[in-house]
């Protein structure tokens, strides 16, 4: 999650992953194993840095197609911090299908093999390098959620800005729609707490609806916000304009 200020995108995206507690997203709950499987955990081992070095960090994301993730566009960004249409670090890695990556749940780990940003959102989406088989991917809205509606998030991260780690069990919190921008939906925490909020390595997470009798649909991702946990506006890149754009690239099964 990157927030307003340089400092706190520094502790979302560059702070080197930790052994972290079983648990992630600000005043979150545990997922059940098995549940929200889509929910990806990203960890980028050897990222260059502008003065020479090599830096980790992760992010979190969400299965949407057999071979493809998508995530926050920040979640790839070069040595100046830009975003490009390429993975950045040495090993990027998704695990999906397990609520805990070291448990014995069934899920893969793949290699990330192409990205490609939104040129107008902070949204990227990721091919793996093989299908994520037998996990059932989200499907991507293809229109706004309505003010007022509660959507559910998921995410790795930490449960606070102040020296973050990415954690290895997966999380979920609730979270209000605030306004509907032509990039960005605007969220605040609504359950367990008011201040259940995405925290750092939770970026890209996604904020997804959950009616009776339907399939979870994806309306955003993480991207920036406060300092966590926070009862303040939360902004999530919208992905529901972005659906062509997206089903244009999955089609095509080109690289590049």
């Amino acid at each position: 999650m990157l927030a307003g200020t340089f400092a706190m995108a520094a502790a979302t995206f560059f702070v080197v992953i930790g052994t972290g507690t079983a648990s992630a997203i600000a005043n979150g709950e545990p997922v059940p194993e098995g549940q929200y499987r889509f929910s990806t955990r990203l960890v980028m081992t050897g990222i260059p840095t502008a003065s020479g070095g090599k830096r980790d960090s992760g992010c979190s994301g969400a299965l949407i197609a057999e071979e493809w993730i998508i995530t926050a566009g920040h979640c790839f960004r070069d040595a100046n911090g830009v975003r490009v249409n390429r993975p950045v670090a040495d090993s990027t890695v998704a695990t999906i299908g397990k609520a805990d990556v070291e448990g014995d749940g069934p899920g893969v780990a793949l290699d990330v093999v192409e990205v490609r940003q939104s040129t107008t959102a902070d949204v990227a989406i990721a091919r793996l390098a093989s299908p994520a088989e037998g996990i059932e991917p989200i499907a991507v809205a293809d229109s706004p959620p309505q003010v007022g509606a509660v959507l559910r998030l998921t995410g790795y991260g930490s449960v606070t800005s102040s020296d973050p780690v990415q954690e290895t069990r997966l999380r979920m919190g609730r979270l209000a729609v605030l306004n509907v921008a032509p990039n960005v939906v605007g969220v605040e925490g609504f359950g367990p707490a008011p201040d259940t909020t995405p925290c750092p390595f939770d970026s890209g997470g996604p904020f997804f609806t959950e009616e009776q009798w339907q399939e979870p649909e994806l309306v955003s991702v993480v991207s920036n916000g406060p300092s966590c946990p926070h009862s303040l506006q939360e902004n999530s890149a919208r992905v529901d304009n972005l659906k062509d754009w997206i089903d244009q690239i999955i089609g095509s099964g080109t690289q590049g």
